[in-house]
């Protein structure tokens, strides 16, 4: 009878996966992740997390209320700044301004998807110069940020003509507070290609809704709940039985709604997420991140630098500080 296997001959050695099948492991991680650990496991991962490839896709909306949020606006750009242009899908949570927005859309001529959700230093004239830049955009989600007017509603319309889904999600109301149409008139006047809306807790009227469904002939699916100003009876519920494939009313059932939809009874809900925080991460073109308590990783993102070497003499280094929950 052969003899049992030694237990060190039933690990694998990562570093003898195939290359595609490491990419595919690492793209599963946060960008804070492969910025703060991943990358600096060996030289071969290392250099494959600089493949712009790894970025084209850039998510940080899971709260980490332990970064700061000059951090995270950091590690956004250099995440940006590794895609080297081929950035499609971004979505940032609780931190950004008009500067990162802009410094985005410099970047990534070729975005498809941009999610803002709880960002509240976006103002109309940021998004509207973005709005130029990003003319290949088809998905645009802007969730429980500031107040956006009309205009720069417009502009996106006008600017990102392959627009088919757009979310203007903002707090739910027990009681209409004041009926208004703005949006959904820009919404009906600017983007006719759109096929998915959602507005949750909207102040449109029965007039908005109309001239939605008039202006946006493709529309597929909408969401309305808590639009409670919307009262759908006669001609305008069969209109939208019969142009909308997925209604959803004002008082359906907000039970997989992402974000917190109770309401209270003076017109507002609690907002219960935490503000600087994310699930993206990541280092500059240039290798070199410098933390907001003035620490940072230089010596071991210099090119030139034999990492190898330095893992070699520091073997008793604990990382765990730089690994996220």
């Amino acid at each position: 009878m052969d003899p049992p296997p030694h237990p060190s001959d039933e690990f694998r050695n990562w570093l003898e996966l195939p290359r595609d099948l490491t990419k595919s492991i690492l793209l599963r991680l946060g960008a804070v992740e492969i910025l703060t650990s991943a990358q600096m496991v060996c030289s071969p991962w290392r250099k494959l997390c600089k493949d712009p490839s790894m970025w084209r896709t850039v998510h940080m909306c899971k709260p980490l209320s332990h970064w700061d949020i000059s951090d995270l606006e950091k590690m956004c750009r250099q995440a940006v700044d590794r895609s080297c242009g081929q950035l499609v899908d971004i979505c940032i949570k609780y931190f950004g301004d008009d500067e990162l927005l802009m410094h985005i859309a410099d970047s990534s001529s070729q975005l498809k998807r941009l999610r803002l959700v709880s960002v509240y230093d976006i103002s109309d004239e940021g998004l509207s110069e973005v709005a130029a830049k990003l003319p290949l955009l088809e998905e645009l989600d802007i969730t429980l940020c500031c107040s956006l007017s009309k205009e720069a509603l417009k502009a996106m319309g006008r600017c990102c003509p392959h627009l088919k889904s757009f979310k203007y999600n903002e707090k739910g109301y027990r009681t209409p507070y004041m009926e208004c149409n703005e949006v959904a008139l820009a919404i009906a006047e600017n983007m006719p290609r759109l096929r998915h809306l959602q507005l949750f807790g909207n102040n449109l009227t029965n007039d908005g809704l109309q001239a939605i469904l008039d202006g946006c002939p493709h529309l597929e699916s909408l969401d309305l709940r808590q639009c409670f100003s919307v009262k759908l009876t006669g001609n305008l519920e069969r209109r939208c039985a019969q142009q909308i494939k997925n209604l959803r009313l004002p008082h359906d059932s907000t039970d997989d709604y992402e974000f917190g939809a109770e309401l209270d009874g003076y017109g507002s809900f609690d907002d219960d997420y935490p503000s600087g925080s994310s699930d993206i991460d990541h280092l500059s073109h240039s290798d070199y991140y410098e933390f907001s308590d003035g620490s940072n990783f230089s010596d071991l993102y210099d090119s030139d630098y034999d990492y190898d070497d330095y893992y070699d003499r520091n073997q008793n280094v604990n990382y765990g500080d730089f690994y996220l929950d």
